[in-house]
């Protein structure tokens, strides 16, 4: 006899809960009790509709994430054109190098600082952004290619889309739980049913039982080497 095999994913699960849904209740004789039946039929609808939602979500976050990697990209450009700009600008004599600690930039320091992870965007976009306001502020002409008011553009999407996706992880990660949570249900319930179900047909050989287990929706493999049931089998 082939082995069965409980689901393991959640498209698994439905379709398991589906067929035992769609079990005949006119049957001869029941293979499971009203009970368990009911249990089903009450869970399927919202076990499914809690992975709908989670598949949902992550497929919104998982969208919004590849526009939102462009919006980094766009903040850390402009965040570094600008300090390279102000570098230049000292060393050509235009801005006296002192000034570079309005951006709490180190004065004989012109290499650029690290960027690469978003925390550093955000420090560095808001050091920039008041830096060169406190230096127009002590009378300073404002820097070109890019202005501030550009970067700060850019700065401010980011910002906004970085909290956007914050909303996105968390709605993702909350019906995540959800689905995990009831999983643990759903799980025990197939197995219970699937159990009663092998139960009820135990008396019948091997390829009837078999017929009849699989009809209600239980999941069988073969063994190494194990050859498929066939009506013959259970020819004595």
């Amino acid at each position: 006899m082939p082995y069965r095999r409980l689901p393991n994913t959640d498209q698994a699960r439905l379709r398991a809960l589906e067929r035992i849904v769609d079990i005949d209740e006119t049957l001869p004789e029941l293979p499971l009790s009203y009970k368990q039946l009911n249990d089903a039929r009450t869970s399927y609808p919202l076990f499914l509709n809690l992975v709908q939602l989670y598949n949902q979500t992550f497929e919104n976050q998982v969208n919004a994430n590849k526009k939102y990697q462009q919006i980094v990209r766009n903040a850390r450009l402009y965040i570094s054109h600008f300090i390279q700009v102000l570098n230049l600008s000292v060393i050509r004599g235009e801005i006296k190098k002192e000034y570079k600690r309005f951006y709490k930039l180190d004065p004989d320091n012109f290499t650029l600082p690290d960027l690469t992870n978003e925390q550093a965007i955000t420090d560095w976009g808001r050091n920039i952004i008041d830096g060169e306001n406190e230096r127009m502020r002590n009378g300073g002409a404002p820097l070109q290619n890019p202005s501030i008011a550009k970067v700060k553009v850019h700065y401010d999407i980011f910002k906004e889309y970085k909290n956007s996706q914050k909303v996105h992880q968390s709605s993702t990660a909350r019906n995540l739980e959800n689905v995990v949570e009831m999983r643990k249900k759903i799980d025990i319930l197939i197995r219970d049913i699937w159990d009663s179900i092998e139960k009820n047909y135990a008396a019948q050989p091997p390829y009837k039982r078999w017929k009849a287990c699989t009809d209600c929706g239980i999941v069988y493999y073969l063994r190494k080497g194990e050859e498929p049931l066939t009506p013959e089998s259970d020819i004595a």
